[in-house]
């Protein structure tokens, strides 16, 4: 099963078991959301609202204050969240901590990047890491995404926010951690970026280079891998490497409370601080296998 079938069956028994409300822009009209919405052709509960991205948002945070039945907003773009975190960050993300009435929204907000251009394209999560009293995932596989809903619904009242990304849907496997002894480089990946990491890993072993590869999906409320501060705190360093901005980003971020945990130097490698064009030229995708081998071989732990 693909994480694209997962997230497709997980979201129909919700809507059948637990009356669970589906609301976003052409979820049927394009696919089904590359397959992740089930195909329940002219139910109720799956809702189509207008082309109006400002609006949306609205709608789905007045569904999810009746906490009887689950909702779930689809943004099919990432980009498109600047649109839409006016009713998520300024009334959902507090509602419960000013006001006692609970909020529980899920967004499914969709990375993507390639030819996409600068409005629809790039990961955008960092927009709402700063604000209090939202859950934020980034998960890439199956068991991430079910235990990201299972926080949802078993430990918070709060809405979450998860960061899905289409370079994942296709996915079967889990991407797992890998720790050495004789490591030279600790690496922390999040989002899309991982997928690359993980070549570059293999690539790295096979000239006899062995890196520590850590994943990191959980991003609020934070929840570091296992191991990761200890390798950190061993090797002296570690690189992050993300599919969101390098600068101003939640690496940069994460960088500084790792930093300050380990008392070690911590390096970056993201998107560059520039907008995404449609054509290879003028793109600003996830940092390639090669440019993380490239900041493997240039750091001072190597």
């Amino acid at each position: 099963m693909t994480l694209a079938e997962y997230i497709s069956t997980y979201t129909r028994e919700l809507i059948i078991d637990k009356d669970a409300i589906v609301m976003g822009q052409c979820l049927t009209a394009v696919g089904w959301v590359a397959g992740t919405i089930p195909p329940l052709k002219n139910h109720p509960n799956i809702i189509e609202l207008p082309m109006a991205d400002v609006a949306g948002g609205g709608f789905a945070v007045g569904a999810a204050l009746d906490e009887a039945r689950p909702v779930i907003y689809v943004i099919r773009y990432q980009g498109f969240l600047w649109y839409n975190a006016i009713s998520i960050a300024n009334y959902a993300a507090k509602s419960f901590e000013l006001f006692g009435v609970p909020c529980p929204l899920i967004v499914r907000a969709i990375g993507m990047e390639g030819g996409i251009g600068p409005v629809a394209g790039n990961s955008h999560l960092s927009l709402l890491l700063r604000m209090p009293g939202l859950n934020i995932f980034a998960p890439m596989t199956i068991a991430e995404w079910k235990r990201s809903m299972e926080f949802h619904f078993e430990q918070s009242k709060n809405p979450t926010i998860i960061g899905e990304h289409r370079a994942s849907y296709s996915l079967t496997i889990e991407l797992k951690d890998y720790v050495y002894s004789d490591a030279r480089v600790n690496l922390l990946a999040i989002g899309a970026s991982r997928l690359n990491a993980r070549t570059a890993h293999d690539d790295l072993k096979d000239r006899g280079i062995k890196v520590n590869l850590f994943n990191l999906y959980m991003l609020s409320p934070l929840t570091w891998p296992e191991g990761l501060l200890e390798s950190v705190t061993e090797l002296g360093s570690c690189i992050i490497i993300d599919s969101d901005f390098e600068k101003w980003g939640p690496s940069q971020n994460i960088a500084y409370m790792l930093s300050s945990i380990t008392k070690c130097k911590i390096e970056l490698l993201g998107l560059q601080t520039r907008s995404a064009g449609f054509s290879k030229a003028t793109d600003n995708v996830s940092p390639s296998a090669q440019e993380i081998i490239q900041k493997v071989q240039q750091t001072k732990s190597y």
